[in-house]
């Protein structure tokens, strides 16, 4: 039994159960053939966009896994900061996995989780990320960490995007009533 059985993305119990030993997965490990993406989550190498790896190991143990946050926004190109860790969120009440040291876990209701959630396939792994729609809405109900300058700079770059119309903002944002009013005055402003 070898690699080429095994998902691109997989745990260790995946592949101990397809046959191959755990001292395998660790000699492999060593010698470079695999990479670690987290606690018993490995990869082959070159399979997985470095940028997104943690979130594809992350979903490996955690399906709910979304990007949301400052590292959507860096996808959704509203952003030029690259993050030092990925925003990953989960739902409230799920906990997250151990050992992924470039992760920054976040935890949204679990009422409001699947709004403007939309998949993402990274090496083979089903995960997801929040719309650019819904992260505009996440960093401006979250400013007080991310930073307001961060929020309306992203709503700009959001809204000279061809095909974007407040009004799909909007109807996001009507989910999170303290965030819409905030929103609706800088569109206001802004358009």
């Amino acid at each position: 039994m070898g690699l080429d059985a095994l998902p691109a993305v997989f745990r260790v119990d995946q592949a101990v159960a397809a046959g191959l030993p755990r001292q395998t997965i660790s000699r492999l490990h060593a010698a470079g053939d695999l990479d670690q993406l987290g606690r018993g989550v490995y990869a082959q190498p070159g399979a997985v966009d470095p940028a997104l790896a943690s979130l594809a190991g992350a979903a490996t143990r955690q399906p709910r896994a979304t990007l949301c946050l400052a590292s959507a926004l860096a996808r959704h190109g509203l952003s030029d900061d690259i993050p030092s860790s990925q925003d990953i969120a989960l739902p409230r009440n799920a906990r997250p996995p151990a050992g992924f040291s470039h992760v920054t876990w976040h935890h949204f209701a679990p009422e409001t989780f699947d709004i403007g959630r939309i998949a993402l396939s990274i090496g083979g792994v089903d995960t997801a990320t929040y719309s650019p729609e819904r992260t505009i809405v996440d960093v401006f109900r979250l400013s007080y960490r991310e930073g307001e300058d961060t929020a309306v700079e992203a709503l700009k770059r959001w809204l000279r995007q061809p095909g974007n119309h407040p009004s799909g903002l909007l109807t996001i944002a009507g989910h999170f009533p303290a965030t819409l009013r905030r929103l609706r005055r800088t569109l206001e402003i802004l358009v």
